[in-house]
């Protein structure tokens, strides 16, 4: 049995769904059909769940919302009249959406099912086409299959016992479509994942009904091994572990949301990048275990938008505590920091500037001077993350040598080195403006 989900642009019209319908008849072991919202269906086109989120805003704040609504109901409309399906099913998705807006409940209660419209009128869509074309499917509201989480609005977290529940799914007769991005709360209540969480119902469904493979369909052939928008035509990666993916996904892939594959890798599923558009194309495979070969790197990610806070104190090494005080510090500031690479004398912490307005710069600053008395203590903006990733890194000579020589041969100067404990990246800082330099570089010397 295979868990099949469809991201925003697999399902962005009718043309797109009717793709999707051949996909699922093209293989019977796909009984589960993940959904996401309508996504773009060009380049200057919305996405769904942004125009429910303008909309859901609006009426909560008692602005008018008639503009928004009218663009979701068309847009509807319009998937609806070109699969050729009853006028009925509008006219429930319309009544739906109203009485979704009435609901008398709290505001962020409110705003997560505003948000999950997108999904859930999606996915009685698809469940009606593939009836429609003569499988036998039906669309299952989350509730019913199981999907319990926490009332978390906006962060919902799948619950233990949610998985053993899904289990019996396997038991139901024909083709399941399930909304993603939703599940409901033990009392009820209609609760979202984070952004992009679509991925993160396709995993939890995966685990759950102990698929023999995840197939996450998007509008890509496949991973590359870096950017496609900074180097031209890179190399596809055909293979990847679960920790590759992670470090990749962390720093700036953008296929998977940051928590999707969890459950996932948790119950050991298989999981294939696949492409709606093309899909007869491999795509690439993720798996808890592979077979490392003489190319020792998998892939290169970056992000930018970090800073990094330098402490130096002499004989700072002997001062037993002082990285946990330089760290509550920032704790009680509500700051988390990404990585903390040391030295004898010194420590850089790593944190995303969004985190760290001028503000806390400078109250942080001020505690760290008074309460640990540093020699020197700094903060640089502006650093770029760059992640060389790959399971044969560890077991591998020369690999550092090959991509500090690669930065240097590019006249990039490394602001910070560390080789992550996973034993599968390691991360440069540099500047940002030295980001599509650096990639291309190092691209050079670990592809071609």
């Amino acid at each position: 049995m295979k868990v099949a989900k469809f991201g925003g642009s697999s399902v962005a019209n009718a043309t797109q769904i009717k793709k999707v319908a051949d996909i699922i008849k093209s293989d019977q072991e796909r009984k589960f059909i993940v959904v996401s919202a309508p996504g773009k269906r060009s380049s200057d086109d919305f996405k769904m769940t942004d125009m429910l989120i303008n909309m859901g805003n609006a009426y909560i704040n008692d602005e008018p919302y008639e503009e928004y609504y009218s663009l979701v109901i068309e847009r509807f409309k319009e998937i609806i009249d070109e699969l050729e399906l009853s006028s009925s099913l509008m006219m429930e998705i319309e009544k739906s959406i109203k009485s979704t807006l009435a609901m008398d409940v709290s505001n962020d209660t409110k705003m997560d099912s505003i948000k999950a419209i997108g999904e859930n009128n999606n996915a009685k869509i698809i469940g009606a086409y593939l009836s429609e074309i003569g499988l036998s499917a039906r669309y299952i509201n989350p509730k019913e299959a199981g999907i319990i989480v926490s009332d978390e609005p906006g962060n919902a977290q799948i619950l233990p016992d949610s998985l053993a529940k899904m289990y019996n799914l396997r038991e139901e007769d024909g083709i399941l479509v399930i909304p993603g991005f939703f599940g409901y709360s033990e009392e009820g209540t209609l609760v979202t994942f984070s952004r992009g969480g679509s991925d993160i119902t396709g995993s939890i469904v995966a685990a759950g009904v102990q698929a023999s493979l995840y197939e996450n369909f998007t509008d890509v052939n496949s991973v590359y091994t870096v950017n496609p928008t900074i180097v031209e035509n890179p190399k596809e990666i055909t293979e990847l572990t679960y920790k590759e993916m992670r470090e990749l996904s962390y720093a700036g892939f953008s296929v998977f949301h940051d928590e999707a594959l969890i459950p996932a890798i948790r119950a050991k599923v298989p999981v294939c990048i696949k492409n709606t558009n093309n899909p007869e194309a491999k795509g690439t495979l993720i798996l808890a275990e592979r077979e490392i070969n003489d190319r020792c790197v998998s892939g290169i990610a970056s992000d930018n938008g970090f800073c990094s806070l330098y402490v130096s104190k002499y004989l700072m090494n002997r001062e037993i505590g002082f990285g946990r005080k330089l760290l509550n510090i920032l704790e009680d500031e509500d700051i988390s920091f990404e990585h903390a690479p040391s030295g004898i004398d010194d420590i850089s912490v790593i944190i995303k500037e969004s985190n760290l307005t001028p503000e806390k710069e400078e109250l942080i600053i001020q505690r760290i001077n008074d309460e640990l008395h540093p020699d020197t203590v700094s903060l640089q903006r502006g650093i770029a993350i760059i992640m060389v990733v790959g399971e044969g890194l560890v077991n591998t000579i020369g690999v550092a040598q090959q991509a500090v020589s690669a930065f240097s041969s590019a006249n990039i100067n490394i602001d910070m080195i560390n080789q992550g404990s996973s034993e599968v990246s390691m991360m440069f800082g540099i500047q940002e403006t030295e980001i599509e330099k650096a990639i291309q570089s190092l691209y050079r010397a670990f592809f071609e």
